[in-house]
């Protein structure tokens, strides 16, 4: 081996694998067409390989590898690593123990392993790994796993445990060019530690152009590293003040109002009129399409997509319906509805957040309690039991760096967070719990606003539009800011009127002032403070 370690980048971990390979595809041919097209470190792996053979594959490959100065790694076999000079070994937990590893291997190997959980990633650590292997993320068919799927929101758990160390990490198990941005962007601990890297197997060595699969895959990548210092979500000057708010929720509903974006909504069959309804008020086209086969096309069309799981049907279309958006770069809207009345629920939410990024995550404090496992707020069906949080700004600023989303958290007072800032909102009226749907018809208008930001953003005709109003073009946090603070102020207005009597005469009203909310009307009643 070199007299130093090598350094390694994790970017685009190759993990190989011969059974693979399309019909007619030479391995080494495919291990340098995959490394031509960006992969920066390779592991060759042979489980069913006899000895002979192994050193045979790993000697030709470590020719092509070092031929582009991409380090390689031999997995669990430390015999081949030392017998062909490799950079290398990755160990599993039921393999050789590190410290025995390291010392057969020169001191300048890398020593990388297979970690399931969070005393695995403290073990590793204290034993002195190099790297460690996190996952599985998803189910996969290239490898028998003998630990259940962490999923994308588990990895930020596994990553706390790397938190004051050296030791890099990267994501493993059903990694492809179609997931891969998802895996990155929810795959962080609270404090900000990312994945310093993806491992590949399947989507590159299983295609037939490597090359373009593993540049396609490349890109992703180096594209996130190098925007991880970036605000993930706000175009806004910062720090915000109450202002940047004020004018761009009106931005943004004169967007709605001006481009009628289509709001695709995934919604409960309880409020499927009330939120059309709403959508239609405040400017927009609502369309209630569930079935997995529409997605791909809703996700080019739509501005917005709300995917509200009251009733939870059609799972099936709810998890092809944020996929698609995501891969279209378009905004997502969750609303878990009673998220924490059944386990059914709990796992259907996990289940839908591990297959595709919201951009905001909307609940009330039982529902949003729940998805943070928090024990402070009880659900009763549907509605929250109890105070509420003790601290909600700080709640919802944490979840917001957990989910990697905007969090809105509904009640008598709404708390808005991107997971720095903390926006109070504290508009409202006593009618809108009384009527079925309310909070549903939040996630529609925040949605709808969404929309409207994300129509905006891409739109030529945006160039038509002041200066002042292209500083909150894109944002979420506003957007999402703004759907509240439609439905509350609304309600105000609509309570206020002498025909309405009570609930019964509300909802209408109701849905006649959202019609008639403009920038001004939004400006002058919010109440919104910044904590």
């Amino acid at each position: 081996m070199s007299a130093a370690k090598p350094v390694v980048d994790y970017s685009l971990y190759l993990v190989t694998g011969r059974e693979l390979l399309p019909p007619g595809k030479d391995y080494l041919e495919s291990l340098e067409e995959s490394i031509k097209g960006g992969v920066s470190l390779v592991q060759i792996r042979e489980k069913n390989t006899d000895t002979g053979e192994f050193l045979r594959i790993a000697q030709d490959s470590k020719a092509i590898c070092h031929k582009y100065n991409v380090p390689i790694l031999i997995n669990d076999r430390i015999d081949i690593a030392l017998a062909i000079g490799a950079d290398g070994v990755h160990i599993g937990q039921t393999d050789m123990p590190v410290d025995i590893a390291r010392r057969l291997l020169p001191p300048n190997a890398i020593i990388g392993m297979t970690c399931n959980t969070v005393e695995h990633v403290k073990k590793a650590v204290q034993d002195g790994v190099d790297y460690v292997g996190l996952g599985p993320v998803w189910a996969t068919q290239t490898k028998k796993v003998a630990h259940p799927v962490v999923g994308v929101r588990g990895i930020g758990e596994l990553l706390t445990a790397l938190e004051g160390s050296d030791v890099k990490a990267v994501a493993i198990a059903g990694i492809k060019s179609t997931n891969v941005l998802h895996c990155l962007h929810g795959s962080v601990s609270p404090s900000g530690r990312s994945l310093d890297g993806v491992a590949v197997v399947s989507d590159i060595v299983a295609s037939t152009d490597p090359l373009n699969a593993a540049r396609k895959i490349a890109n992703i990548v180096n594209t996130f590293k190098a925007s991880t210092n970036a605000p993930v979500f706000s175009l806004s000057p910062s720090p915000y003040v109450v202002d940047t708010f004020k004018q761009g929720v009106g931005v943004f509903l004169s967007a709605v109002k001006k481009f009628s974006p289509l709001v695709h909504q995934i919604t409960n069959n309880v409020v499927t009129t009330q939120s059309a309804n709403a959508t239609l008020a405040l400017g927009a086209s609502p369309i209630m399409a569930t079935a997995p086969e529409e997605m791909a096309d809703l996700s080019k069309a739509a501005g917005a997509l709300l995917v509200n799981f009251g009733t939870i049907q059609n799972l099936d279309g709810m998890l092809a319906s944020g996929f698609n958006y995501n891969q279209n770069r378009k905004p997502v809207v969750f609303d878990p509805v009673g998220v924490g009345a059944t386990q059914y629920r709990r796992t259907s939410a996990a289940l839908l957040l591990n297959a595709w990024q919201p951009t905001v995550i909307k609940g009330n404090a039982a529902e949003l309690g729940a998805l943070a496992n928090s024990t402070e707020v009880q659900a009763k069906g549907v509605d929250s039991v109890g105070s509420g949080f003790a601290d909600p700004a700080a709640f919802v600023r944490n979840l917001a760096r957990k989910e990697r989303a905007i969090i809105v958290l509904t009640g008598v007072q709404d708390y808005v967070s991107d997971g720095t800032t903390v926006v109070r909102l504290s508009n409202g009226q006593a009618y809108l719990g009384e009527i079925t749907g309310s909070g549903c018809m939040v996630g529609t208008a925040v949605a709808t606003f969404c929309a409207g930001a994300s129509t905006l953003a891409s739109s030529e005709r945006s160039a038509e539009t002041p200066e002042d109003a292209k500083l909150v073009r894109g944002d979420m946090l506003v957007a999402a800011v703004g759907g509240v603070l439609a439905i509350t102020i609304a309600s105000e207005f609509a309570a206020a009127r002498p025909d309405v009597k009570g609930s019964g005469t509300f909802l209408p009203a109701f849905i006649d002032e959202l019609g008639a909310l403009t920038p001004e009307k939004l400006a002058a009643h919010a109440k919104i403070e910044i904590l």
